[in-house]
Formats: structure tokens, C-alpha cells, sequence
């Protein structure tokens, strides 16, 4: 998950805003990225424990947190935005019809339809997904605990895996990363590519914005 540095989910000074964190329990990288159903009861759990400690909205620490999206939202009276895959609709009409939106994902293999959520099979086709996966950031995170996050590595396989997309697709429009730890190397990404490069601390403002 990610770290507390410049730009993090955990880094008081990256939002305007106060927050506040809950850990859900037995929650690690490995069994949130495959999917653990058996995590839903203490997803809600940490989700009403924010809302009673104050929370006017919630979000996550990882965009496969998506699964548990409508289980949570009902659970809570406060907006829930559990991940930045949620913008990609949106998304999709940003950019001409021809324009194709890059998922840059922690784990592509565990990057399925049910967390797409695109039905349509056209946008469906704009959508193209690429992960980091076998890479160092990668294999830091499934330990127990991490270790400090390596921003110059998580930097470069981003970076190559969005070179990769744009090669196999240069209709790329927008990057939208998934891994809610990557918002710390998005800025100089951005300056780097010149493209719209969207992340949860992106979702996170919008939702925030329409509260106070």
C-alpha cells in the first residue's frame, strides 16, 4: 500500500483537506489484488469506524478495492469512492471517439472485466490495460510488511509500461492509473509524457470538492 511520501493517499499534506485512515483487517497486496471476498465484512467495518470518527467521504489505499464498491457505499451515508477506475466512464468523453484510455495497473492479471466495468463493447475497445507486474515495486509490496517505497523504481516501470501501451496503441489519449500508490510519480510522468495522467488523489478531489 502506499507510502506516506509527497503526493501519497497516507501524506497529510497532499490534499486540502484533513483525513483520516482505518486499517481493514487481515487486508495485505496479495489477497486485495486477486480478490478475498471473505474482506467485505471488514471493509464495511473500517468504512462505518471512519464515518463515526468524522469522515465525510471515503476512498482507499487500492484501486482493486473496486470489488468492494457497492458493498461498502451501502453501508455508509457518505460518499465512497473505493477506487480511481470509477473516473473511467467519465473519461472516455474527455477525448474524441477515437481515443483510447491507458489503465496503468499494479497487476494486470488481476485487472478483469469486473473491475472495468465498461459493458459497452465500443468503449470497452478505447479502454487498454498495461501492469507492472515481476517489477521491483511490484515485489516490494507483496511483503509483510513493505519495505520503503523505491520511488526511482516504481517511477520507470510505470514509465515503461505506459511506453509500451503507446507503442501498441498511439490513439492514447489519457492515462488513468489504478495503483493508488503511483500518484507519487505522476506529476513528473505528466511533465514528461504531456498527457491528462487521472489517479485516485484525482477522484479523491472531485469528491471533496462537491462537499465543502
Amino acid at each position: 500500500m502506499p507510502s506516506a511520501m509527497p503526493g501519497s493517499l497516507l501524506n497529510p499534506a497532499t490534499f486540502e483537506f484533513a483525513t483520516i485512515t482505518e486499517t481493514v483487517a487481515g487486508a495485505w497486496v496479495e489477497n486485495v489484488v486477486r480478490g478475498d471476498p471473505t474482506l467485505e465484512p471488514a471493509y464495511i467495518a473500517a468504512a462505518r469506524q471512519l464515518v463515526a470518527r468524522g469522515a465525510g467521504a471515503l476512498s482507499s489505499t487500492c484501486g482493486f478495492s473496486i470489488r468492494h464498491q457497492s458493498a461498502v457505499a451501502a453501508s455508509v451515508s457518505v460518499p465512497v469512492v473505493m477506487s480511481s477506475l470509477l473516473l473511467l466512464p467519465a473519461l472516455l468523453r474527455q477525448v474524441q471517439p477515437r481515443g483510447k484510455i491507458a489503465v496503468v495497473t499494479y497487476d494486470s492479471r488481476h485487472c478483469g472485466e469486473d473491475l472495468i466495468g465498461i459493458r459497452d463493447a465500443a468503449d470497452r475497445a478505447r479502454v487498454v490495460i498495461g501492469g507492472i507486474e515481476g517489477g521491483k515495486y511490484w515485489r516490494d509490496e507483496l511483503k509483510r510488511p513493505p519495505p520503503p517505497t523505491d520511488v526511482a523504481a516504481m517511477e520507470a516501470d510505470v514509465a515503461a509500461c505506459i511506453a509500451r501501451l503507446r507503442t501498441l496503441h498511439p490513439e492514447i489519449a489519457t492515462v488513468l492509473l489504478e495503483c493508488a500508490g503511483f500518484p507519487i510519480v505522476a506529476p513528473n510522468i505528466r511533465r514528461v509524457l504531456g498527457l491528462p495522467i487521472y489517479d485516485i488523489t484525482s477522484l479523491c478531489r472531485i469528491t471533496m470538492a462537491a462537499l465543502v
